[in-house]
């Protein structure tokens, strides 16, 4: 979601979600606890923070100054999980929701406006939580491109089945210009962005398992310098360590969000 939008500059360019359809734009954080979850994220991940023109509710996290995530303590107000979210580019957020519910997937919110564009909190068919925004992006979407979060993941039931789902909801390997492109390579489907590898989905989630890291779930990886601190600092600001190797560790902040913090640059 475009949590914050800066109006464009003489040597800046807005993007439009109309010419990067289908890619991942942006990554939330639904949460409870504001103050926390900015501390948590700090001690963690090293991030700044600044307002966001949406509300006190809402932050835009920075790493050296660039924005790198949307953060609103909604989730009591909303009554949604607590979770960090991965934002696609749509050209109709209603086109979008429309298609998910004839597909068998649901909406929890919206479409809702936030100027200069309009999101939708939705679930594809086995229950992975995603959402979709229609509107321009913020002047520093290529930065964020490039550098913020590391990689998308998709563990899903069948990582064939979703790629159908998704592709036929976001427009992956249309006709239609600037659309992502779709390989299956190995065991995993690959999504790529003007050539750029943005996303992977991969088979064997399990629907109803009792561990949140089996079940159906868009999984976001942030790149740190030192996974083991990042681990330990988790632990000492109230979260705790999944599961932890040299180079990633699966965390869970204090409100319940689970994402990785990995050493590698996926591609």
């Amino acid at each position: 979601m475009n949590d914050d939008t800066t109006p464009s500059s003489p040597t800046t360019d807005v993007v439009s979600t109309h010419s990067v359809c289908g890619a991942p734009c942006w990554v939330s954080l639904t949460s409870r606890d504001l103050e926390a979850t900015e501390d948590f994220y700090q001690a963690v991940l090293g991030w700044q923070w600044r307002s966001a023109k949406l509300g006190d509710r809402f932050r835009i996290a920075l790493a050296d100054g660039a924005p790198v995530a949307g953060i609103a303590a909604v989730a009591s107000m909303w009554q949604t999980a607590v979770a960090w979210t991965p934002y696609f580019a749509v050209p109709s957020a209603d086109d979008a929701v429309s298609r998910v519910q004839e597909r068998g997937g649901t909406t929890a919110v919206g479409p809702i406006s936030f100027p200069p564009g309009r999101a939708a909190l939705l679930a594809d068919r086995d229950g992975a939580t995603f959402g979709i925004w229609e509107g321009d992006l913020f002047t520093d979407w290529e930065t964020w491109r490039k550098a913020a979060p590391t990689f998308f993941r998709l563990h899903t039931r069948d990582a064939f089945d979703a790629a159908i789902f998704y592709g036929e909801v976001l427009d992956w390997a249309s006709e239609r210009p600037g659309c992502c492109e779709v390989r299956y390579e190995g065991n995993e489907v690959v999504l790529r962005s003007h050539g750029e590898v943005v996303a992977r989905i991969e088979s064997g989630a399990l629907e109803a398992a009792p561990d949140p890291t089996i079940r159906p779930h868009w999984q976001i990886h942030f790149r740190v310098a030192d996974v083991v601190a990042g681990a330990r600092a988790a632990e000492a600001y109230g979260g705790s360590v999944l599961r932890e190797g040299t180079d990633e560790a699966v965390l869970r902040d204090p409100d319940g969000a689970q994402f990785t913090v990995t050493s590698r640059r996926v591609a």
